[in-house]
């Protein structure tokens, strides 16, 4: 029986857009998953200064983001555990919940670049697969000098045409896809919000909604110094 395939795409979603969603899009399909687990955090311990909105209101736009997206499907994984999320702990759980599936993590370059700033971040390379969301300008060279020689043969550079195999997934743990790009970021949106501009074709219709009847991102909040780490 062909294993079970779960992708998990966390971040803080400050607000969700329509880059992370397509982006999800192309690696679900490309890489044939079941499901792309959207896993808003609780408490980002890799954001230091940033103004954050509360946790359900962000978990509340990603449903919103997703309720016609069958293969991506929204988690509360981390809102309901609360306190600092860390990638480790969530990958855990995961795994215990499914544990015959090959989990794939599903993360931008940018994101992929700064992994040795988290929490035992060989463990969590050594018990899933990583999907790294390339874009232009980015190096596939930069992604084997960051993990250094003990992961350098590991990692597969997935051509546009290329058919992802299974057996690709036993011999590699990191797969870097490039995915055409929006122009499109969550602090974009949170500026234009507080500048009262549209953001009608940067954020699913629902979820711009839901930012106006919250009146979310209006005023920035002080900064505030979290745990550092992923």
């Amino acid at each position: 029986m062909r294993k079970e395939r779960i992708g998990i795409f966390g971040g803080t979603f400050n607000p969700i857009h329509s880059g992370h969603v397509r982006a999800a899009a192309e690696v679900q399909k490309r890489f044939s998953l079941d499901r792309v687990l959207f896993i808003p955090s609780s408490v980002p311990p890799h954001k230091t200064t940033e103004e954050i909105a509360p946790a359900r209101d962000r978990m509340r736009m990603v449903e919103l983001a997703l309720r016609r997206r069958r293969r991506l499907v929204p988690s509360p994984i981390e809102v309901r555990e609360g306190g600092t999320s860390y990638s480790i702990l969530t990958l855990r759980r995961i795994k215990q919940l499914h544990p015959r599936a090959w989990i794939f993590f599903v993360l931008g370059a940018d994101a992929f670049l700064e992994i040795e700033t988290w929490r035992e971040w060989k463990r969590v390379l050594e018990q899933c697969l990583f999907i790294v969301m390339t874009r232009p300008g980015f190096r596939l060279g930069a992604a084997r000098g960051v993990l250094g020689n003990q992961f350098r043969e590991k990692i597969l550079d997935v051509r546009p045409s290329a058919r992802v195999r299974e057996s690709w997934f036993a011999a590699f743990r990191v797969f870097c896809v490039a995915i055409p790009a929006l122009d499109v970021s969550s602090t974009d949106i949170r500026r234009r919000v507080r500048q009262g501009k549209s953001v009608r074709t940067r954020v699913p219709r629902a979820v711009e909604q839901y930012i106006k009847d919250h009146r979310l991102y209006l005023k920035r909040r002080p900064e505030k110094q979290t745990a550092h780490g992923h």
